[in-house]
Formats: C-alpha cells, sequence, structure tokens
C-alpha cells in the first residue's frame, strides 16, 4: 500500500462512543431495537439525522414522521447503522474531493442516494442482505476523501482531474486510482473498515464490489448488489438512463430480477 495513503488512514480517529454502541447492539444476535432506540436518544444529531432522512422521498415512506421510535422500526436497525456510519465522515475527514470534480455536497448526496436505492431495493428482494448493505452502501466511497487527499498532497490532483473527463464508469476510475496512486477506492475504504474493528463481511463487501467473482462466498451476494448500486450512482451520474441500462445488463448477467430494481430506482429518481 501507498505510504503516505497507510499513514493517512492509520491517523483517523477511532469510531465516537455512540456508534461503537450501535455497533455493539447491531452485531449482537440478541440485542433489540429498544436498546438501539435508547442509544439515539442520547445523540441529538443523530436523532435528526433519522427523522429528516425518514421524511425524505428518496427512501418513500408514506406518510411524515415525527417520532424517531417509528423511523427506527421503520428503517430498521442496519440501516440506522449505515446511518450513524454515515455521520462520522464530517466528524473525521478533512474533505476535498476537488481531484475528483465534486464538492462534499456531492459525495454526500451520491452517497444518500446509493444508500435508499439499496434500502428500497433489498426491502424487496430480501431485507437480511441490509445488514451488510446498508453501512457499505453509505460508506463505500470514503476512500476517494483519502485519495483525493494523497493526490493534492502529491501534486497529481491535476493530471488526475484531466484523466477523469475521459472515463464514465466506476471500474475505468478503478484502474486510474491504481494507476496514479497504487490502490483503489474500494481497497481504501476496506482498509478503513478494518482499522476501525468493522465487520469482516462488510469490507470484503466493499472491496470486491467492482469483482463480485472473487469475492467470499458469504458476501458474493452483497457485492452484486453493491456492483449494481455503484454502476447506478456514483460521481458520473445518478440513474442516466445509460447507467440504468448497463446496470440492467449487471441484472441479466447476474440472473437477478429486474422489476424489483426498476422499483426501487423510481422511488430514488422521483
Amino acid at each position: 500500500m501507498n505510504e503516505s495513503i497507510y499513514k493517512s488512514i492509520k491517523s483517523l480517529p477511532p469510531l465516537d462512543e455512540t456508534i461503537i454502541k450501535i455497533q455493539k447492539i447491531c452485531s449482537n444476535d440478541d440485542s433489540d431495537i429498544a436498546e438501539l432506540i435508547s442509544v439515539i436518544h442520547q445523540d441529538p444529531m443523530l436523532t435528526a439525522n433519522i427523522l429528516r432522512s425518514a421524511n425524505s422521498p428518496l427512501y418513500g415512506f408514506s406518510r411524515e414522521i415525527n417520532d424517531v421510535d417509528r423511523a427506527v422500526a421503520l428503517f430498521g436497525m442496519a440501516t440506522i447503522r449505515g446511518f450513524a456510519l454515515a455521520g462520522t465522515i464530517n466528524k473525521n475527514f478533512k474533505i476535498d474531493l476537488s481531484p475528483y470534480k465534486i464538492n462534499e455536497t456531492n459525495f454526500m448526496d451520491i452517497a444518500t442516494k446509493q444508500n435508499a436505492l439499496a434500502f428500497n431495493w433489498c426491502n424487496q428482494i430480501d431485507r437480511e442482505l441490509l445488514n451488510i448493505i446498508s453501512p457499505a452502501s453509505f460508506m463505500m466511497d470514503i476512500g476517494k476523501i483519502i485519495i483525493a487527499k494523497e493526490l493534492i498532497e502529491s501534486n497529481k490532483a491535476d493530471k488526475f482531474k484531466s484523466q477523469i473527463q475521459s472515463i464514465s464508469t466506476p471500474i475505468e476510475l478503478y484502474n486510474l486510482e491504481i494507476d496514479m496512486v497504487g490502490i483503489s477506492s474500494q481497497m481504501v475504504t476496506a482498509q478503513i473498515f478494518k482499522n476501525w474493528n468493522l465487520e469482516p463481511e462488510i469490507s470484503n463487501a466493499i472491496r470486491y464490489l467492482l469483482n463480485p467473482s472473487d469475492a467470499p462466498d458469504n458476501v458474493k451476494k452483497h457485492c452484486i448488489i453493491l456492483n449494481i448500486i455503484s454502476n447506478s450512482i456514483n460521481i458520473f451520474g445518478t440513474l442516466s438512463q445509460s447507467q440504468i441500462d448497463s446496470s440492467k445488463e449487471l441484472l441479466d448477467f447476474y440472473n437477478l430480477d429486474v422489476k424489483s430494481y426498476l422499483d426501487a430506482i423510481e422511488k430514488v429518481r422521483n
């Protein structure tokens, strides 16, 4: 691994107490949602974020939700963990994504829409998938923050920005990152998760999301779904017709139901 990128990862602060508590609850099969709600009530910022998200049209709830307990029950423990982890981005990272030609607002919008697509889609096909896919979909691009920092500090940002103009897919971006800094943003994200002591299943789901055939069997389906989500919503666009068409080709290739995907993207697009 690039030495300066490795140092950047190691220098990140640990997860805060609220997220550690949520992690323990969500990874314990004997925990219940009442324990999770109790922890959330102690964090006003997380509470506000959950309620704001619950009332966003992205997640497709039909009624206004003013009670955080109700919102947690609707989202489920896995998605709430995703919200909690997403809150670490602003706390733990100095964000300058100019090499990727996006800003912090664009980045958070992409992450939110990726998670909303995951939520609406997995709710139709298998809600258990969200245990890994929900936190992964929120956080799968955080490695770009570390790579952008390295590009800026090594005076490669302009060259990277120039080359990014001629590409349009996540796999092309993966190859460009490897060429410029020797590591992909997916690999960086997986290492961050490892340093934070998150489950290896989440790290592996992100590490192999662009090459699911190489993934361990226990996360192969998760990688496939994350691959399609990443293909559908990324720094190059959000659910454009070309992105949807190429995602439908992936769905056919992996023998996944197209209708549930199309139903999910309609909620995000609307």
